[in-house]
């Protein structure tokens, strides 16, 4: 069978599932998608074996991320409701607006009034809802396509991904925080535009488990800051720096649909640069190590 026979059949099959049972959301869904595109194009070998770890890491992150709540709670932690509503009110101010919060700004100007989720989407819903349904995807086939291309990058971005994930972990522990949709008197309006079209996201493998105060930080906005950096970092056109415009435009989307405050997101952003940064001064150092040891010694 051609390339493109093999190409053709994989998103007829890709498009049948995702229009009969929903478009593949969990990152073990999502990876297993990635294998059956290897295994068409030939590439699949030890496939599997490299990618092991990173499913029990990601398995481990899904369930300790839905527990965390309950965690808090025992441990009589505080959720924090009316920091960061006084923080984005102060950054409207700031920048000479209303004593509002950027949520509740966005939304009585885009939603309607009443603003709900059942509301009449309008076009700038469904482009928002696709930029953050982008969330789900975005970095396991960024690692699918690494791993065929080039196991080094890959591993380079596989690590700072989960990175990020672990420091998400922290921030929620340490820092309970109850979203726009919860404090505020704003809609959830997540998936608006989508469901008129029919779309749905699926979990296959790990099955969502939800955690209401996973607020601070924002890993939607930090796995999109952390892509625009990776790509930055490597990539040599100028056109690179357009991709800022993904992290801008996923905090716009979490913002309008009352799932993040901007200062969440502003966390999201700072924690994927600490993770590159980390990440790059281990690297250099374990380089120095090799040339002090000599060629040919483990680092």
């Amino acid at each position: 069978m051609s390339v493109a026979l093999r190409v053709g059949a994989f998103v007829a099959a890709l498009v049948a599932w995702s229009a009969l049972i929903g478009i593949p959301n969990d990152p073990v869904g999502i990876l297993i998608w990635g294998w059956l595109a290897t295994v068409l194009m030939g590439v699949h070998h030890g496939f599997w074996t490299d990618w092991w770890p990173i499913v029990v890491a990601l398995a481990g992150y899904w369930l300790v991320r839905g527990l965390i709540d309950d965690v808090t709670a025992a441990l009589g932690l505080v959720v924090h409701v009316t920091e960061p509503i006084r923080f984005d009110r102060w950054l409207s101010r700031l920048f000479g607006g209303p004593d509002l919060t950027p949520t509740e700004q966005l939304q009585a100007a885009w939603c309607g009034d009443p603003c709900l989720k059942s509301g009449d989407p309008a076009w700038w819903d469904v482009a928002l809802n696709t930029v953050y349904a982008t969330h789900f995807y975005v970095a396991m086939v960024l690692g699918v396509v690494l791993w065929v291309r080039n196991k080094v990058s890959w591993r380079d971005w596989m690590n700072r991904y989960l990175t990020l994930l672990l420091v998400g972990l922290v921030g929620y522990l340490v820092y309970p925080t109850a979203p726009p949709w919860m404090a505020l008197d704003a809609a959830r309006i997540t998936s608006r535009g989508w469901n008129d079209l029919g779309l749905e996201r699926q979990n296959m493998v790990l099955i969502g488990m939800g955690n209401q105060v996973a607020a601070m930080p924002s890993l939607h906005t930090g796995i999109a800051a952390l892509v625009a950096f990776w790509g930055i970092s490597r990539m040599g056109t100028r056109l690179r720096w357009l991709l800022l415009a993904y992290p801008v435009l996923m905090g716009l989307a979490l913002c309008y649909f009352a799932e993040h405050y901007v200062i969440d997101e502003i966390a999201g952003v700072a924690a994927a640069g600490a993770v590159m940064l980390g990440w790059r001064i281990s690297d250099r150092s374990r380089v120095r190590r090799r040339s002090w040891a000599g060629p040919g010694t483990p680092a």
